[in-house]
């Protein structure tokens, strides 16, 4: 992950100005996230809502997905293969902070509007982090003069945080994340304050700005949320000692979706056009199965899973167990592909591929489906994430009403999550690498 230089960074007198500099940024930045948020849920909703209405038909079909997403692949193909930056940063690699050139735009954007709103599995916080941080560095040109590199990162980093705040609902998330990341990049003190104060500047201005449009507008632009959920007072001694063997249970599973993800990278890497067309067919495929094996919507196996999750964390009684295998195994498949060939975040399928084996295991005797719901998004995400903190904070805002009942089980499951990927899985990972280079 790119951060700002912790050698080099702003202070005093030119840390103010970097200050006012972020707050201007945060304005525009949080203008661009919400257009393209808007065209992002209003090409979703077409696409699964409004076709299938203007046709007739009760819902998206199983055969639904495989003409919209063969059109995908095509589209991200040409934006990998053929514009600059590729399409934008691979998911299975994670998320990245630091400068993005204003000529990976338009492969960004078009590799974002065709994947996932035609059903690849992935979030959008990628896109939006590349946003945010080109549009910061194309405004900031007029003072490139009296800038030098370490202040084009910061203001970079910045930009992101403010797109980053608009999907999650709060610039706290966002502020989180970077301060964590740029934390564990190196930065300590003075340094440390030189980046994560413009960041913090520019996300709540442009939270601002974002809520305001949304008023003016009247469009509704949907963040990650949950509804509000009829939690415990607090967990009882069940619900610890379940979660701390369901979040290995989950970090492991999640583990081996992305260790999937990446065997596949590595096979796409030298056909980025044709491996993502075989790629989002195989995500049709996986969410048509789903449908005709379950009788649900292939909607539940597509997309990231944004809408999903109020829908599971309200009503879990309405899946069955064989429905939420089939989502979890599905949606699992589906998700590593798209990590592997297409073009988005990965933080959104994690959370729902976590609730969902949380709503899963609640029937474990004195397992509550709250506690489970919350154990499992909190350890799929640490996993996901090598953010402890981002990820406590994602899961425990999420959660709402409930986060002060159930931010115990949030902790402990994000620690043994977290450990379980880091410190147990990831070494003997790296071994294997090893192993495989010196062969």
């Amino acid at each position: 992950m790119t951060t700002a230089d912790p050698q080099r960074t702003p202070g005093g007198r030119p840390l103010v100005q970097l200050l006012g500099i972020s707050a201007l940024i945060g304005i525009p930045v949080s203008l661009a996230a919400f257009a393209f948020l808007a065209a992002l849920h209003g090409l979703t909703h077409l696409v699964w809502e409004d076709l299938p209405a203007l046709w007739g038909l009760d819902g998206p079909p199983w055969w639904w997905p495989l003409p919209w997403l063969a059109l995908a692949g095509v589209a991200v193909g040409f934006a990998v293969r053929s514009l600059p930056g590729h399409g934008g940063h691979v998911p299975v690699d994670g998320l990245s902070l630091g400068p993005v050139p204003a000529s990976y735009v338009p492969g960004v954007l078009l590799a974002a509007l065709a994947g996932l709103p035609l059903g690849a599995v992935l979030g959008p916080e990628g896109p939006l982090l590349a946003i945010g941080a080109a549009l910061a560095l194309v405004l900031m040109r007029p003072w490139d003069a009296n800038l030098t590199d370490p202040v084009r990162q910061v203001l970079a980093v910045a930009g992101s945080a403010a797109a980053l705040s608009a999907i999650f609902g709060s610039p706290i998330v966002g502020a989180v994340f970077v301060v964590e990341a740029t934390a564990m990049a190196g930065l300590a003190g003075a340094r440390l304050a030189a980046v994560v104060l413009p960041s913090l500047l520019a996300s709540g201005v442009g939270a601002l700005v974002f809520t305001g449009m949304g008023t003016w507008t009247g469009l509704e632009i949907p963040s990650l949320t949950l509804p509000d959920i009829d939690a415990p007072a607090r967990p009882d001694l069940a619900d610890v000692l379940w979660t701390v063997p369901v979040a290995v249970a989950v970090a492991v599973g999640v583990r081996l979706v992305h260790r999937a993800a990446e065997a596949v990278a590595r096979r796409a890497s030298g056909q980025p056009f044709g491996a993502a067309v075989v790629g989002a067919l195989a995500v049709a495929v996986c969410a048509s199965a789903y449908a005709l094996v379950t009788g649900r919507s292939p909607e539940e196996v597509a997309l990231s899973g944004q809408a999903l999750l109020p829908a599971l964390a309200a009503n879990p009684a309405a899946w069955g167990i064989g429905a939420l295998v089939a989502l979890l195994v599905l949606k699992g498949v589906a998700y590593a592909v798209s990590l592997a060939t297409l073009r988005g975040g990965p933080i959104f399928p994690a959370v729902l591929l976590g609730a969902a084996a949380g709503v899963l295991v609640a029937g474990l005797p004195g397992y509550g489906a709250v506690p489970a719901l919350a154990a499992g998004m909190a350890a799929a995400t640490a996993a996901t994430l090598p953010f402890p903190v981002s990820s406590t904070v994602l899961v425990v805002m999420l959660l709402g009403s409930a986060a002060p009942s159930m931010a115990p089980v949030v902790i402990l499951a994000v620690v043994i999550g977290y450990t379980t990927e880091q410190y147990l899985l990831r070494p003997r990972r790296e071994a294997r690498a090893q192993a495989r280079s010196t062969a």
